[in-house]
């Protein structure tokens, strides 16, 4: 069996060719591709607006940037993320206060937040940043009206979950990203995610003033836009009749050059058009996984079957972990683990965070793996991932492992 990855991308002749075309068109960078894009993008999750940038980490600080984040501001996230979700709070001078997750869903446990709330001084955090993990979508309705009530921000990390969706109280579908509840909502094109653009990365919200500062912030805090102009007549330099040059531009705050090119545009877009057919691929594999684990003893939880999953990861905690992801490999098969909490990471230990902070992201830790999960797994394949996993403990092949 040749090697199975845990993740991978899809590439096909129509993604070239739309590449190609813009390698033979007369922009590169950032022409009429990304607006193109950003449009068809906004359509998709349902938002008013999208911003496309370098990467989902340059998508997590310009959101963090553009919601002025104060130096001590407290903001709440899972400790069950890459480190990214948090460190972008910390580039600003936050203060990052992890909640533990649910144990059955992986997701932030909102009792948790509202406990961390009630107990703090009134106007001590500023925001929260919910982790779709895997493609749950959180229930961000709920956690909207916890964020109101302390007058907070919410920054959905989306990088896990397009396509994905929860159900609100009225009993309407309410698709990741929408920004409906969210300020910003922020997605990674990386190429082991629903759709790539090489590298890349998304905003989106229904907020116009945040749109207009992500798309300022993006480029270097420089605007063209006449109407935002600040300058007088004789610092423009050459205006005439009340009108500005077209060469002349403003920055007006301190940005950053965080641009998508055109060429990871033509990628995404063409990605896009598939989005829906790679999801239902990955249900189809989430399906048979949990048929065929649901009964075996030696696991202890999986991710399950839902139609609102997108199925970034399907995930299962099983005993003799360490042992099983290096007989795995033995077989070809590379799994993954999805995270070493946050909390624990050296840096986060230095700053106070230490072990038995956070029990249940702890416990999934030591017991979660990814099983290979990405839209062209046939099922031979998975079938054959499914096979070494149940006799690696039906042979007892951990037994080794256990000796000193």
């Amino acid at each position: 069996m040749k090697t199975i990855p845990y993740g991978k991308h899809h590439i096909t002749k129509r993604d070239i060719q739309a590449v190609t075309e813009v390698l033979r068109s007369d922009f590169l960078t950032q022409g009429g591709g990304v607006e193109k894009f950003e449009n068809s993008f906004s359509d998709y999750v349902g938002s008013k607006y999208s911003v496309a940038v370098s990467n989902g980490t340059s998508a997590l600080q310009l959101a963090i940037c553009a919601l002025n984040i104060k130096q001590g501001q407290k903001v709440i996230t899972t400790p069950i993320t890459f480190v990214a979700t948090a460190n972008c709070i910390r580039h600003y001078g936050g203060e990052v206060v992890f909640s533990d997750i649910q144990s059955d869903t992986y997701l932030m446990d909102l009792d948790s937040v509202e406990e961390l709330l009630r107990s703090a001084k009134l106007g001590e955090y500023v925001g929260i940043i919910p982790v779709n993990f895997s493609g749950k979508v959180i229930n961000l309705a709920q956690l909207r009206k916890i964020a109101d009530q302390y007058n907070l921000w919410i920054i959905e990390d989306a990088c896990h979950s397009l396509g994905g969706f929860f159900i609100d109280d009225k009993g309407q579908k309410q698709p990741s990203g929408n920004g409906q509840f969210a300020d910003i909502s922020i997605f990674s094109f990386h190429p082991i995610k629903h759709i790539t653009s090489g590298e890349g990365g998304m905003l989106t919200t229904n907020s116009q003033h945040l749109y207009k500062k992500l798309i300022q912030l993006r480029t270097h805090g420089i605007t063209k836009d006449m109407a935002c102009f600040r300058n007088n007549a004789i610092l423009a330099g050459g205006i005439e009749d009340n009108k500005y040059p077209s060469w002349y531009m403003e920055m007006q705050v301190l940005g950053f050059n965080y641009r998508m090119t055109d060429i990871q545009a033509a990628l995404g877009e063409s990605q896009l058009k598939k989005a829906d057919e790679k999801l239902e691929n990955r249900k189809k594999i989430a399906k048979r996984y949990f048929e065929a684990f649901k009964n075996q003893p030696f696991v202890i939880s999986q991710s399950g079957y839902f139609n609102d999953h997108a199925y970034h990861l399907y995930i299962i905690e099983v005993e003799h972990r360490k042992a099983l992801y290096d007989f795995l490999r033995t077989k070809n098969i590379y799994t993954q683990i999805h995270y070493f909490p946050c909390h624990l990471m050296p840096y986060y230990q230095e700053l106070g965070w230490k072990e038995n902070d956070m029990p249940n992201a702890e416990n999934y830790y030591r017991h979660c793996i990814s099983v290979p999960m990405f839209p062209t797994l046939t099922i031979k394949e998975q079938k054959y991932v499914i096979k070494n996993i149940v006799e690696f403990y039906d042979k007892k092949l951990y037994i080794d492992s256990l000796k000193p």
